[in-house]
């Protein structure tokens, strides 16, 4: 193993990773407003905010390998110093996070008319976006790397509570989507592909952030913790793109119902625009 493996060969792989997330955000980001869905202001601005953030970091992080890489070859000293994009890494990572929390969280409320969830969510988003915010301020103030230890409580604090609230939103999506089979297998195929979506994204983010954290806390001087913590914003927003755009595949799939039941099924699932989304007659025994 060379010199700079665990360092620059790390750095790189989460950078590469991260540009291909990128890459998938910028093809969906466009096919989203090429639909031209009927959405409401908040859900498109939302939408907006969360492409300028995954734009702006990933092009932080590319800045930071050339600086590493290129401005300070020969100077192994460059790498002791944890530049402004690893430190502002942890707040995009949680801010893309809790904007997505909050509309899944949104997501379980149309579903379930269930405060009492939709608070749960809401409080460990809130919690998870602080802590991680914290864990930011703390790394930019020590910059040194090798005592970014110094915050490993922090680090497991928030981590830990991102995994909690990813399982969390996941169950309970999963357990809606399965009490709501009526029967009917045109509708019971929509559902199962609802369920396997929710089980895949929300797999998806906890394993990257159970990689953070472990390779945090149990291998922080290697630097395999970037590996996992720059791709993570990328697939938050994927994540809520990926939930909108599936609403075209949801109207292919519906096309043979009866036109009010599709409405309101689609209503009921995403965010829409449309104020049958508050009727409480909903197809889906929730």
């Amino acid at each position: 193993m060379g010199p700079y493996d665990t360092t620059i060969g790390t750095l790189l792989v989460g950078i590469f990773f991260n540009t291909f997330l990128y890459g998938l955000v910028t093809y969906q980001f466009a096919l989203y407003y090429q639909t031209k869905f009927n959405d409401r202001p908040a859900l498109k601005y939302t939408v907006l905010f969360l492409f300028i953030l995954d734009t702006f970091h990933s092009g932080a992080v590319i800045y930071m390998a050339w600086d590493y890489t290129v401005t300070n070859f020969g100077n192994p000293a460059a790498l002791t110093v944890a530049m402004w994009p690893i430190t502002f890494t942890p707040v995009s990572f949680a801010l893309a996070a809790l904007v997505t929390h909050i509309y899944l969280a949104i997501r379980i409320w149309r579903l379930t008319s269930s405060k009492f969830l939709y608070g749960v969510v809401i409080l460990l988003a809130i919690i998870s976006f602080i802590l991680g915010t914290v864990c930011s301020i703390e790394s930019w103030i020590i910059k040194v790397i090798s005592e970014l230890p110094r915050i490993t409580p922090l680090v497991i604090a928030w981590l830990s509570v991102q995994v909690i609230v990813d399982i969390f939103i996941t169950i309970t999506l999963v357990i809606v989507f399965s009490r709501s089979r009526t029967g009917f297998r045109k509708t019971d195929t929509i559902l199962n592909r609802f369920i396997r979506g929710a089980i895949q994204t929300g797999l998806f983010a906890s394993i990257f952030s159970l990689g953070d954290l472990i390779t945090f806390t149990v291998v922080p001087d290697m630097n395999l913790y970037v590996m996992f913590a720059i791709p993570i914003g990328r697939i938050y927003t994927n994540t809520l793109l990926d939930t909108l755009l599936a609403r075209e595949m949801l109207k292919a799939e519906t096309d043979g119902m009866e036109t009010m039941t599709r409405s309101v099924m689609i209503d009921s699932v995403y965010w829409p625009a449309s104020s049958m989304a508050q009727s409480t007659s909903l197809q889906l025994k929730v």
